[in-house]
């Protein structure tokens, strides 16, 4: 009977030197380095251009911090999913503007030596501007490969 009371004081003495009283010599729990770090002030839909008014500062732990784009870097750029408010917007969080999107009606352009060609498509995966996008032609329904030019403009050829 005596070895069952002897661990269960052993207990409560080890429970007295737990407590949140700070013994001499033990140093308190460290608290993570706080830096500030520019977060999105409300909600943003997808494919809503960010702007310097979507961004606040708030502390946070050195660990959340890392890979948070400033403000200037994401300004201007569309957002691939919903964020929330109080989120840090991190570089896969955002794109270049969208100029054509999958599925929707572009004008497809070929220009060579002073001629120009058009003809309707439908765009095939979506594209910011300068970036490759694979078009399919209305009237042969060929595909073809050009880059995002404008809205709804699809350059191909030399």
């Amino acid at each position: 009977m005596s070895a069952r009371v002897a661990p269960f004081s052993l207990l409560l003495l080890l429970g007295a030197v737990a407590s949140p009283v700070v013994a001499q010599g033990v140093a308190p729990a460290v608290r993570p380095a706080m830096v500030p770090v520019a977060v999105l002030a409300h909600p943003v839909a997808q494919g809503n251009i960010l702007s310097a008014e979507d961004f606040a500062y708030e502390d946070r732990a050195l660990g959340q911090a890392r890979g948070a784009l400033q403000p200037a870097d994401a300004i201007g750029k569309e957002a691939t999913r919903g964020l929330a408010p109080g989120s840090v917007v991190r570089i896969t969080d955002v794109v270049t503007p969208r100029l054509v999107r999958r599925g929707e009606p572009v004008l497809i352009a070929y220009r060579s030596r002073g001629l120009l060609i058009t003809t309707n498509g439908r765009a095939l995966a979506s594209a910011g501007s300068g970036e490759p996008v694979r078009v399919v032609a209305a009237s042969t329904a060929r595909t073809l490969d050009g880059v995002a030019a404008a809205s709804g403009l699809v350059l191909v050829g030399p």
